[in-house]
């Protein structure tokens, strides 16, 4: 997504685990089992990044996903990558929208192969 964004002279802030050079700004995550403390420290720095600026659009390219079944030794451990890959990472983004999206702004919250394929291992999903 930043490539394509940036090819076409978008300003492009990155927000993830790692530093994206590619990317007008980065935001780099701290990894933490607090949602709390994870919320706090992306919508800090975003706030210190964009200031009183407003953004045109918010894409929430992270998610994943983990197959199983709920008798599954990894059941939980399973739940809880979900959660934070997808539910976290949604929540935080929707929240950063409430305070720098612009009047009539897009806020997606695709996933990130899903942005650019239908769900993997799900056939009844068109491709």
């Amino acid at each position: 997504c930043v490539q394509a964004f940036r090819a076409r002279n978008w300003w492009v802030a990155s927000i993830d685990v790692v530093e994206n050079e590619e990317a007008s700004a980065s935001v780099v995550v701290v990894m933490t089992d607090s949602f709390t403390e994870q919320a706090d420290q992306v919508t800090a720095e975003v706030g210190k990044l964009l200031g009183e600026e407003k953004v045109d659009a918010i894409l929430c390219v992270a998610g994943g996903w983990a197959g199983g079944n709920a008798k599954s030794k990894s059941l939980f451990k399973n739940c809880d990558l979900m959660w934070k890959q997808s539910m976290w990472t949604s929540t935080i983004s929707s929240h950063l929208a409430t305070k720098h999206l612009k009047e009539g702004g897009l806020l997606t919250l695709a996933g990130a192969k899903a942005a650019l394929d239908g769900t993997p291992g799900l056939p009844w999903i068109p491709r």
